[in-house]
């Protein structure tokens, strides 16, 4: 690897890092509420953090301890999992479209299983291509967060009050406000897609035939939807995407 590449990288990964630490902060609270619920299980401290380790889903471990409460089959979970997760297949494609052509197999392996909502969030922002180790230094400390979390919840859960536990699962919620307001507040059509992302969300939730379908594939319909109706209505021009 060249001098001037390598020194590329490490820039990428600084900046990576910086935006990566409100992403450390959301998770270390919401890993902690499930490390309660992972306890109330029956889960230890170390089963609890491998979990989080190597799973690194929210929603997907929420469902896993629930299913493991109930003795649920091995297939039911991989089945569960497989729809919960499936938005990530949509949110790996979009970043694939944003690296160069020439981009090593092993960076988006890696790439791929650090692919969360909130790093896919500050990732897809990045204007023109995206370098590997942006991502890599939001993981080094989303990652850690979140296991951190997840082993403080298990040891100290019963310690905290009830409502300050609900008030830090809200804060993933506010990062991630936070990370999708300041590139719309800038553009029209993205404060559009936003807003009626957000109403369609809503809608769905409240429409019973609607209210029923997984929240795995509310994203992914949705996402194809509003994507697919903005890719043909607002196409995006190559020099644009370039940067």
């Amino acid at each position: 690897m060249k001098g001037n590449d390598m020194g590329n990288n490490i820039t990428y990964w600084k900046q990576g890092v910086k935006d990566g630490v409100p992403i450390c902060l959301g998770y270390l609270a919401v890993s902690f509420t499930f490390g309660i619920a992972a306890r109330n299980t029956g889960l230890t401290a170390f089963q609890s953090s491998l979990m989080s380790a190597t799973n690194y889903t929210s929603a997907g471990q929420f469902s896993a301890i629930g299913l493991i409460g109930v003795s649920a089959l091995y297939f039911e979970m991989a089945v569960t999992q497989l729809i919960i997760n499936l938005r990530y297949c949509l949110m790996s494609c979009a970043l694939s479209q944003k690296l160069k052509e020439k981009t090593p197999l092993i960076h988006k392996f890696i790439m791929a299983f650090g692919i969360t909502d909130e790093i896919f969030g500050i990732s897809v922002c990045n204007d023109g291509k995206l370098n590997p180790f942006y991502i890599y230094g939001a993981m080094s400390v989303a990652m850690p967060g979140w296991i951190l979390g997840t082993f403080l919840g298990v040891i100290s859960g019963d310690i905290l009050p009830l409502g300050i536990i609900s008030t830090l699962s809200v804060a993933l919620y506010a990062m991630f406000i936070a990370v999708i307001i300041p590139p719309a507040r800038g553009n029209r059509i993205l404060a559009g897609l936003i807003t009626l992302s957000m109403i369609s969300s809503l809608i769905f939730s409240k429409i019973r035939i609607l209210s029923v379908i997984s929240p795995g594939f509310k994203i992914i319909i949705l996402t194809i939807l509003i994507a697919g109706a903005a890719t043909v209505i607002f196409p995006l021009k190559e020099e644009e995407y370039e940067g």
